[in-house]
């Protein structure tokens, strides 16, 4: 048979994603401990380089650079602009009411992670999609597994009764995303 005419196999597929070609540096707004347990970790086995983190708390803010050799801090969301502009990714993780103040305050166009959730409630979700269509911000949302398949039917199977009251649920995700 043909090399042409072979079935397709698994194999023959794409397995990654072809790695970005102008990489940006990203700028953490926020400081706490999601981002020091886990974007700082995944950021560093992906060979993404953070320069910087804007945190009001200056000791947070401190020791987070410390820790993990960030060499610029910023008190405010502004000096992190006034220093990178859209040069940079915006890594937001903060509490969900500060994440709009936060986004007038970027650059029109600028890219951006806003972590979960998307604002407090449907209002506000609203409100943070307006906010990045008129400011034309390249903007993601980090939901992670919340509405997942897999967690939407755990949830439908707890609301329907079907394994009786729950006194503690512990789930684990075992998947390889490279």
């Amino acid at each position: 048979m043909s090399k042409s005419a072979r079935p397709l196999l698994i194999d023959t597929f794409a397995q990654n994603w072809p790695a970005p070609t102008n990489l940006r540096p990203i700028v953490l707004i926020g400081a706490g401990g999601i981002v020091r347990d886990a974007h700082l970790p995944a950021y560093a086995k992906a060979g993404l380089k953070v320069i910087g983190v804007a945190e009001i708390d200056p000791d947070r803010r401190a020791t987070l650079a410390h820790d993990f050799g960030i060499p610029l801090t910023f008190a405010s969301v502004a000096e992190a602009v006034a220093a990178h502009g859209n040069a940079v990714v915006y890594d937001v993780a903060v509490p969900p009411g500060a994440i709009t103040a936060i986004l007038r305050d970027l650059p029109d166009g600028a890219a951006v992670l806003i972590q979960k959730p998307m604002g407090s409630d449907l209002a506000a979700a609203r409100e943070i999609r307006a906010i990045c269509r008129a400011k034309g911000l390249k903007a993601a949302v980090n939901f992670q597994l919340r509405f997942s398949p897999m967690m939407m039917a755990a949830r439908q199977a707890v609301e329907a009764g079907l394994i009786g009251d729950p006194l503690e649920i512990e789930v684990h995700v075992n998947i390889f995303t490279p």
